[in-house]
């Protein structure tokens, strides 16, 4: 900061004049005005930091100059026009949004200007006058297009001035609409004549929103009831939703605030298949949660004919991407997009969707401020949280639909919030006005609001991805699982170890898919957990309602509650554990105290329970059996249940939970139960069984070409048994002998020709035998197992004797085989 000092007579001591008093940044002086406070700390910045300007105009003063500041390196256009903040400009966003005419940047020009010599006299002498006229924008006043006219050609400027502009020089609104006429006579008056881009930008984007609104009020005469609904999307909108996306669709950029489960997902893509069908636009860029990205990816498969890509991989594999795609929906996290605005800018999409935009409720971040630099003419921004703690919040998101208009943060705090003497916010005013500012770009239903429309039971899958770790352990066990399936193909038969080696890597890839935790105790891995407390957050700022939470496994509810303790909330957690004399207590909490938000359960609570007073489901896994499924859904859609219903089942991407959606649909073996039976399950019947590894292998990528079967088999084989010892199978629901899930295999594939294609009665004779035998090799190797057999196989009689015991079915059945052995020593002899 430069010092300033001045002399007074010769006989006078010289002496420093004081320092000028700081002007406090949060907290406004009595004697100023908020203008004049606010004016000040500009200025005063503008001073106090060190700024690099140069001069890149053709004037000495009246210029435009290129300021960069040293502290962030960012660089802005500065045009000097007036000595006062009257004809000033600046590029950056403050100058364009704070209403005063003054920023650092113009404050930093006007210091480095006035210590040049005769600055004093230029600015004295009423400042620029040019020869030109020009057309800008004057943000002074929220945004004006004005008209300044020059020395050149004055007269007849002044005249076609007139015509589209007011008394001052302010552009009329119906001038928008034949703006280009204008242009096209301004400039046949004088080839020094000039229209600045931020001021033609802005009479383009007002121009397009007239001529959009107008023109879909043509083709749709009936707005939100209007038969252009029909077929938009794959599916009937409720009323509601159709007046959501008509309001988007007039809007151009808006907000859609619904209270969670009212389907602002479908309302955002329903706009942007209008606004293709309708207006033409090329590519829908969509930002959401890293979570949410192939939830989106299967929504608009679900609902639309339209191409997706989502984003992923290394920056390279990105640029090539972002570079090549031709899909019309394009899908990126919002961590993406804060790393490759550059690149997504280029893209030029005409519309941006904005999911979860709560995500960017404080302005300070990095994601927030990155996203508000992405250039698009049109654009959707989806929560239902967009003011949960402070005013801000709301301001901040409201930034990305239109930075101007809430004004400038400073009038905005001022008009709505109330501090006390220490600048504390003690309370809110005159909140109504809010909403009617934003009436044309933000609308808000609850479900108490649309309840007629909504149907008594809405269900949603939710597709969340899983961490590297735990995709990394469900694709070893999904490799043993193919390498059983691809057994299964070339012999036509599995053992009962096979079998239940089987059913154990299937569960545990279940499993897996909630939690490394599930498995282990030792690992924490998973983001269905966060997940799912982002939408307990959500429900529970929008309603007083409850929820109950379903999983197959113990642990899983076991860590939802330990984040529900850390947030303070109150539920109530059954399990198979919990004694039945105490299960009445957790039934009469959850209905009675309104405190007690959230009811756990494993699926011994799926039937049998009345939780009627819960208007919201979640399954953090879904049961292979939909009656099962049902059963959970029962609990609280019954008959008495006066709310509508809500169901999420969380899906993780990717994994064997995706596929039985996309192959089964909860049809086939898979739906009769078979992996959620426990052990009977391994003693199936062969029929029932060719019917369940035919559903298995759905769920494979095992290789079908049998040269392959070999390689896969070779390349994937692990040591399984000291992982499933360290289980704990008593929480797990499945089968407690665990020393029947693991072993070798039963033939070595090597030895075994892959050429036959079928397998013959001899051909089936001998497996049975070597499969007899190797399972009996297997259970010598064991004492115990050893033991168990030998006390089967023998009995004593009275007199202590010992006897081989073989049951039969019949005394047929012992004819039979002897007629055969005689027959085959017969044979025998004779040779």
């Amino acid at each position: 900061m430069a010092t300033q000092k001045s002399s007074k007579s010769k006989s006078a001591k010289k002496k420093k004049v004081e320092t000028p008093k700081k002007i406090p940044y949060y907290r406004k002086p009595d004697e100023l005005t908020l203008d004049q406070w606010q004016i000040a700390l500009r200025k005063q910045f503008g001073q106090d930091n060190e700024f690099v300007i140069n001069n890149i105009g053709t004037e000495k003063f009246f210029s435009d100059f290129q300021v960069t500041n040293n502290a962030t390196n960012n660089s802005y256009k500065v045009a000097i026009r007036s000595a006062d903040d009257s004809q000033n400009f600046c590029e950056c966003l403050d100058f364009k949004t704070n209403r005063l005419g003054v920023c650092k940047h113009i404050s930093a020009t006007m210091l480095y200007l006035s210590r040049i010599h005769g600055s004093k006299k230029a600015f004295k002498d009423g400042g620029f006058q040019p020869h030109y006229s020009s057309v800008y924008l004057d943000y002074r006043n929220g945004r004006q297009i004005k008209i300044r006219i020059g020395s050149e050609n004055q007269e007849a400027y002044l005249s076609l001035a007139k015509t589209y502009f007011d008394q001052n020089f302010v552009l009329k609104p119906a001038s928008f609409s034949v703006f280009e006429l204008f242009l096209e006579e301004a400039n046949k008056l004088g080839e020094s004549f000039r229209c600045y881009p931020d001021a033609l930008d802005f009479v383009i984007g007002e121009r397009d929103k007239i001529r959009r609104r107008d023109y879909l009020w043509r083709i749709m005469p009936d707005g939100e009831e209007d038969k252009a609904f029909n077929g938009l999307v794959k599916t009937e909108l409720f009323p509601y939703q159709k007046k959501g996306v008509f309001f988007a669709a007039l809007a151009g950029r808006s907000l859609i605030a619904d209270e969670m489960g009212l389907g602002k997902t479908l309302q955002a893509i329903a706009t942007a298949e209008l606004y293709r069908k309708e207006l033409g636009i090329n590519q829908v860029l969509i930002v959401c949660p890293t979570s949410l990205k192939y939830q989106w990816k299967s929504e608009i498969e679900k609902f639309t004919d339209s191409n997706v890509h989502v984003i992923e991989g290394t920056l390279l594999k990105r640029k090539a991407q972002y570079e090549f795609v031709d899909a019309f929906y394009v899908i990126v996290s919002y961590h993406t997009m804060t790393n490759d605005l550059d690149l997504l800018n280029k893209m030029e999409a005409d519309l941006v969707i904005l999911d979860e935009a709560q995500r960017i409720k404080n302005w300070k971040t990095k994601v927030s401020q990155q996203i508000k630099k992405l250039i698009t003419p049109y654009a959707i921004v989806l929560t239902g949280t967009p003011l949960e703690n402070k005013l801000e919040e709301l301001y901040s998101i409201t930034q990305f639909i239109d930075v101007f208009r809430m004004g400038p943060i400073y009038r905005f705090l001022n008009q709505y919030q109330t501090t006390d003497d220490a600048g504390k916010v003690v309370g809110y005013k005159n909140l109504h006005e809010i909403s009617k500012l934003l009436a044309d770009i933000l609308i808000r239903r609850t479900k108490k609001e649309v309840l007629s429309q909504l149907p008594k039971r809405m269900d949603k899958n939710l597709f969340v991805p899983m961490t590297q770790e735990q995709m990394d352990i469900h694709n070893e066990l999904g490799d043993n699982v193919a390498k059983l399936v691809n057994k299964w193909r070339r012999y036509g038969f599995l053992n009962e170890t096979d079998r239940k080696r089987l059913i154990l890597s299937l569960s545990q890839m279940r499993m897996v898919c909630d939690s490394s935790y599930i498995l282990d105790q030792k690992t924490r891995h998973d983001t269905k957990i966060d997940e799912v407390m982002n939408i307990l957050d959500e429900f529970f700022e929008n309603s007083d309602e409850k929820v109950v939470i379903f999983s197959q496994w113990e642990r899983m509810t076991r860590l939802v509650a330990q984040e529900l303790d850390n947030r303070g909330v109150k539920f109530e957690n059954l399990h198979g554990g919990v004694e039945s004399s105490k299960r009445k207590d957790l039934l009469e909490n959850f209905r009675n105290d309104p405190k007690s938000r959230v009811f756990l359960s494993t699926d011994a609570g799926g039937v049998g329970l009345n939780l009627q007073s819960a208007s919201l489901l979640i399954n953090l896994d879904i049961p292979w059996n939909p009656a099962v499924l049902e059963q959970r859904i029962a609990r609280i859609y019954r008959l008495g249940q006066e709310r509508n219903v809500s169901i999420i089942n969380l899906v993780s991407t990717g994994t064997i939970e995706h596929k039985m959606l996309d192959v089964l649909k909860f049809k086939g073996a898979m739906a009769e139960g078979v992996l959620d039976g426990g052990e009977d399950t391994i003693f199936m019947g062969d029929d029932r069984f060719k019917q369940f590894m035919s559903s298995v292998e759905n769920l494979t990528d095992a290789p079908q070409e049998e040269n392959t079967i070999i390689d896969v088999i070779e390349e994937h084989e692990i040591e399984e048994q000291e992982f499933v010892n360290a289980f704990d199978s008593s929480s797990t629901e499945i089968p407690e002998n665990n020393a029947t899930f693991f072993g070798d295999d039963d033939v070595n594939e090597e030895e075994i020709s892959t050429n036959t294609p079928t397998v013959n009665q001899n051909d089936a004779l001998i497996q049975s035998g070597v499969q007899f035998f190797t399972q009996l090799a297997q259970t010598l190797k064991s004492p115990e197992e050893t033991k168990i057999l030998i006390e089967h196989l023998v009995q004593r009689d009275d007199s202590g004797k010992l006897y081989l015991k073989i049951p039969i079915e019949n005394e047929e059945v012992v004819a039979e085989a002897l007629q055969s052995l005689g027959a085959i020593f017969g044979a025998f002899l004779k040779s």
